[in-house]
């Protein structure tokens, strides 16, 4: 009996886990397709005609769909050895957004709006037409956003600054009924002003508020290519990192090759100090006549001395 359970648990493991099997690839493109049709269909239901008309049949699709992805994340479960452990997961947490919502609006109306976090499921698109150097190119992207965070970070405080002085400078400056009628409302056209949106639905009135204004609007055009220049130096520096390697070279003393490469790019030494170069050549052995010959010559020059 237990050999049945686990022989059903491999084989539930190998087609919802796995993709190399064209019954695993059909399930998983199948499972893609209920997710994309599930979250048209959360659009279409918040049309107000179409909601009017099919509103019923909606409602009857999306528990049909919500009861399969439930089916689905309860064979995910029963068939891991550590389902907890799945649950706290990228990909676990994603299955249970996926049902919640549902579930939820049977004591929260309005929770249905929340479906299209579904979507998010479609990332396992990657591993079925086995795009996962993608999911390596999108971790160096995070990695490098980590590692800018501080000055990134910085550069908010920054703005924030300059949003909070130029605010309060044009709430003095503007009368109430310009529409600067408080501090946070001042803030507010500061933020539209130095990020150069411009709603225009308050503008200053006074000529040397609108020379704020414009002063602004050239700050903003100059420090929205920072935070773009910071991320990108990080990101050619993780490029950097992973293409190249900080091993110097015992010949020139070098670094910056490749991590693949075997010789110095810039004198040819061999790279791997711990094995040796299959190119070198073999040392020379000495010929026995030579050898003979530099002992009668040594014999030669004691015998000169000694006379």
């Amino acid at each position: 009996m237990q050999s049945g359970e686990s022989s059903l648990r491999k084989r539930l493991f190998q087609i919802i886990f796995e993709s190399d099997t064209p019954l695993a690839k059909g399930f998983d493109i199948a499972l893609i397709s209920l997710i994309l049709l599930s979250v048209g269909i959360v659009f279409l239901d918040s049309v107000p005609s179409l909601h009017a008309h099919f509103g019923h049949i909606f409602l009857v699709m999306e528990w049909g769909f919500t009861l399969i992805f439930t089916l689905e994340l309860a064979l995910r479960l029963y068939c891991l050895e550590r389902p907890l452990r799945y649950l706290r997961s990228f990909y676990g947490i994603l299955d249970l957004l996926a049902i919640l919502p549902t579930w939820l609006s049977l004591f929260l109306p309005g929770a249905q709006s929340l479906l299209v976090l579904r979507v998010l499921r479609v990332l396992r698109v990657f591993r079925v037409l086995r795009l996962m150097e993608f999911v390596g190119e999108g971790r160096m992207l995070v990695q490098a956003l980590q590692r800018s965070k501080r000055k990134i970070f910085l550069f908010l405080t920054t703005v924030l600054l300059i949003i909070t002085i130029f605010g309060a400078l044009i709430y003095m400056i503007e009368p109430p009924e310009a529409g600067f009628t408080s501090m946070p409302r001042a803030m507010y056209w500061a933020i539209v002003t130095l990020t150069t949106v411009g709603y225009g639905d308050i503008a200053p009135v006074t000529p040397l508020g609108q020379f704020i204004s414009a002063f602004m609007m050239i700050l903003g055009y100059s420090i929205i290519a920072v935070p773009t220049g910071v991320f990108s130096a990080e990101v050619i520096r993780s490029i950097r990192e992973e293409r190249y390697s900080d091993e110097a070279c015992p010949g020139c003393g070098h670094e910056g090759h490749e991590r693949d490469a075997r010789y110095c790019r810039f004198c040819g030494t061999w790279l791997d100090e711990e094995t040796p170069d299959p190119n070198a050549p073999e040392p020379e052995e000495p010929d026995d006549n030579d050898a003979a010959q530099e002992t009668e010559q040594r014999d030669d020059t004691s015998a000169d001395e000694r006379q």
